[in-house]
């Protein structure tokens, strides 16, 4: 009785392994041998098109404000500025200026004859200098418009022509750089000259303050 029941399980085993390996065997191979992929993708391709990236790094712009000459009081300044973007962080810049300078006050209370001539009081420099973009963000005019805005740090040397000389100039300063567009950008700057002058008998080192907003084309 044992083993007929024995024989019985046995009998059932090899069939139910019989039937379990044609299943794997049909699961696993097509009907042409070949092993097909668990999931058949259906999808649709599509055309995307990547955005185009500026890389403009050359920038161009005017710039006008206002000067405080040390002793020549605070006069309108313009110029022009060229940029060169090194990287996302540095860039170099070449600048000039000029204005024309007031009288100073000992000249105004004294009533003596003028320190300077009129081609003298023509106050003009250049300058090459080094930024670095400290803050990179965005500026919200409204609820719904950002612009690119970005807060940088400069400094660099350069020469002064005042007083009938040309003055060694080292120039420090920090600006904003708003940005409506992607090739256009809205500058406001504050920048001191610094340059030793011995106008009047003693040498001493002038801090000319100097601020001014501007635009920039990027190509």
């Amino acid at each position: 009785m044992e083993s007929r029941v024995l024989v019985l399980f046995l009998t059932l085993a090899l069939v139910v392994g019989t039937l379990t390996g044609c299943g794997r065997d049909q699961l696993v191979r097509g009907d042409d041998g070949s092993q097909p992929p668990v999931i058949e993708p259906d999808v649709e391709r599509r055309d995307i098109q990547t955005a185009k990236i500026d890389t403009e790094d050359f920038e161009v712009g005017i710039f006008a404000g206002q000067i405080s000459v040390e002793d020549f009081g605070v006069n309108s300044v313009v110029g022009a500025r060229f940029a060169y973007h090194v990287t996302e962080g540095f860039f170099v810049e070449v600048a000039a200026g000029q204005a024309d300078t007031e009288l100073t006050s000992f000249e105004r209370l004294s009533g003596a004859a003028q320190l300077l001539t009129d081609p003298q009081r023509e106050y003009s420099y250049y300058n090459v200098s080094l930024g670095y973009n400290v803050f990179p963000g965005e500026g919200f005019v409204g609820r719904r418009r950002a612009f690119n805005m970005v807060t940088y740090v400069i400094g660099g040397v350069g020469k002064t022509k005042f007083a009938g000389d040309d003055r060694f100039t080292v120039n420090l300063g920090v600006g904003i750089r708003l940005m409506p567009l992607d090739w256009l950008a809205i500058h406001g700057d504050i920048r001191d000259h610094v340059f030793d002058i011995d106008l009047l008998g003693q040498e001493k080192t002038s801090h000319n303050l100097e601020t001014h907003v501007g635009v920039t084309f990027f190509f």
